[in-house]
């Protein structure tokens, strides 16, 4: 090889390097997708349009929040799993990619993902009517027992976040996790409204959710599956508290990228997530609407969501709902 050509390909490969840094220096150099898995209007589509608005003041390029619903699910957590993973797809899972799989209803798992960052998670609480005899999370659990199959419970579809949380909390508590009629609602609010008319005896779902029953006085929370008790509902006690059981569980909600996200691309992101997530306004925000605050970055965030999908699988076995 002529000393020509060594130099030609010499400045050939400088060119090459230097466009490859002026690319990664330029990006994002385009609009960006925030895939939300599941309908405008709900509190995961209200977090994630909430940091959407302040990712773009600060890559400079729009953030668009796409609604890709269906399939309980699936559809928009397999959208973010199979974009391409170049940092201009990204999206907020829920807790439902730990289930979906052991459900039958699709391979994707949180192993497809690039982790970023978690934000929230809003653990369950349980609820009854204020006038009802269950005084104690220790009484409602003994009639359980007492009288498997008796009491009525609701919170969301059969099988869903809120019944899973129930049935391994009485699990956790030597209980019969399914010793209960467990009545299938839309979601927590018409739980709720059952509850407070009589339809059922108790309720799973967060303490967000039963907010407006709680104020106005007509349901009453027991105990939250929590490590500590909530801000803005001081008085209610955690779980091992009520009953000394260590049993967490919740909905969360996390920052993710399609698997195989270029390193200094994650690391931006996640760079930016925790001055989001530090904010006082994103702090406020989240205050206003009852959701807590949980921060663990790419590498915790990876951790937990690993150890979220065994316990789910365990309790969903034990429920009979695995396929």
């Amino acid at each position: 090889m002529t000393s020509k050509v060594l130099r030609v390909l010499a400045t050939l490969a400088v060119a090459v390097l230097a466009l490859i840094g002026r690319a990664e220096a330029a990006f994002p150099d385009r609009p960006i997708t925030l895939i939300v898995p599941w309908a405008a209007g709900g509190g995961t589509d209200a977090v994630a349009r909430y940091i959407g608005s302040v990712l773009e003041k600060e890559l400079g390029q729009p953030v668009n929040v796409v609604n890709r619903t269906g399939g309980n699910g699936v559809v928009g957590h397999t959208a973010i799993a199979t974009a391409p993973p170049d940092g201009y797809t990204i999206g907020l899972i829920t807790l439902e990619i730990n289930m979906m799989h052991w459900m039958g209803l699709t391979n994707v798992t949180h192993a497809d993902y690039t982790p970023l960052a978690l934000v929230n998670a809003d653990p369950a609480a349980i609820h009854v009517r204020t006038d009802s005899e269950f005084k104690t999370l220790g009484a409602l659990v003994a009639a359980i027992k007492a009288s498997p199959g008796k009491l009525k419970a609701s919170g969301t579809g059969q099988g869903g976040s809120w019944h899973l949380a129930l049935a391994g909390m009485l699990d956790s508590m030597g209980a019969d996790p399914i010793g209960y009629r467990w009545v299938p609602s839309t979601g927590a609010a018409t739980a709720l409204l059952d509850l407070a008319a009589g339809g059922v005896d108790f309720v799973s779902c967060s303490l967000p959710e039963a907010r407006a029953l709680i104020s106005a006085g007509r349901v009453r929370s027991l105990a939250l599956m929590a490590d500590k008790r909530a801000a803005l509902f001081p008085d209610v006690p955690t779980l091992r508290e009520a009953a000394n059981s260590a049993w967490t569980k919740g909905v969360w909600r996390g920052m993710v990228g399609p698997k195989g996200l270029p390193g200094d691309i994650a690391k931006r992101y996640e760079t930016l997530f925790k001055k989001i997530h530090d904010s006082d306004g994103f702090k406020a925000f989240m205050a206003e609407r009852g959701f807590e605050m949980l921060w663990a970055d790419a590498a915790g965030f990876a951790t937990f969501m690993k150890n979220d999908d065994v316990e789910i699988g365990k309790t969903m076995k034990i429920m009979g709902l695995t396929k």
